[in-house]
Formats: structure tokens, C-alpha cells, sequence
């Protein structure tokens, strides 16, 4: 008996990823046009899982699914760019946490801005109830496949 989506549906894996990939164009181009223009996505999809407190560049790495040497030459260039620094672990004398400077949270301020206004298009697209649905379904889902929660 086949259990998946009829041949001719996209799997649900697929039409999260298209709306994932809808709003991260959005907000890329979002803080591009703020004057962030020497972002990346991949620089974002990095930037975008440093803690509040800091994060080493190995967690960085192991969250984006992507080596530790991808990782570090990514927060190499964002150090460069001035959106984040690195400082001393106080948990640990010889490892260090990539943190967000100023310019990181104003580029942040505008991605949250965009994210914000893709959802208020969504939510008139599909209706308050329908979008309520969606986040607990997804919210719920996320339970049993997000280890970084």
C-alpha cells in the first residue's frame, strides 16, 4: 500500500523548502536593498543560527550542516563585513563564540521586518485560522525534527 503523497502532489518536505526558499528570497533582497548588500545566503544561513549569548563556529557548522572549514571561512567573511565578532568563551578559556556586533542587528532588525510582512501576505492569503493551523502543524512537527530547539 503506498502511504506518500499521489503522484501527481509534491511531498510535504518539498512545499515546506518552496515556501522556506520564497521567504529567504524576500528577506535577502529585504536587506539588500537596506544597504546589506555584501550578505550572502550562505553567510545568512550561518549568521542566522548565532545564539544571543554566542556561538562556536563548530555548533555554527553542525546547525548548518556544513563543514567546520565552510563554517569558519563564512564567519571569516561575515567578521570582515563587520556583522559579527569573535570573543573569548567564558565557559571555556580556549574556545571562542562568534557574537553579533551592531551592524549584525541592524541587518537583523530588517530581516525580521521582511519576515514579518511575508507572513502578514501569507496569512491574507490563506486566512487567519488556515496560518494558525499551519504553525501549530509545523510547531508540532518540529518536536521530532529539529535537534537544535
Amino acid at each position: 500500500m503506498n502511504e506518500g503523497p499521489p503522484d501527481d502532489e509534491l511531498n510535504l518536505g518539498l512545499l515546506c523548502f518552496i515556501a522556506y526558499r520564497a521567504m529567504e528570497s524576500r528577506v535577502v533582497d529585504a536587506v539588500a536593498a537596506a544597504g546589506f548588500d555584501d550578505l550572502t545566503v550562505a553567510q545568512g544561513r550561518v549568521f542566522a543560527r548565532i545564539g544571543p549569548q554566542g556561538t562556536r563556529v563548530t555548533e555554527l557548522a553542525e546547525q548548518a550542516r556544513v563543514t567546520k572549514q565552510t563554517a569558519a571561512f563564512l564567519v571569516d567573511q561575515l567578521e570582515r563585513a563587520g556583522y559579527v565578532r569573535r570573543v573569548p568563551d567564558p565557559s571555556d578559556a580556549r574556545a571562542r563564540l562568534v557574537t553579533i556586533t551592531a551592524r549584525g542587528e541592524a541587518a537583523i532588525r530588517v530581516a525580521r521586518a521582511a519576515e514579518a510582512e511575508v507572513e502578514a501576505e501569507w496569512t491574507r492569503h490563506l486566512g487567519r485560522q488556515a496560518t494558525s493551523q499551519l504553525r501549530r502543524a509545523l510547531t508540532r512537527l518540529r518536536e521530532i525534527t529539529d535537534p537544535y530547539r
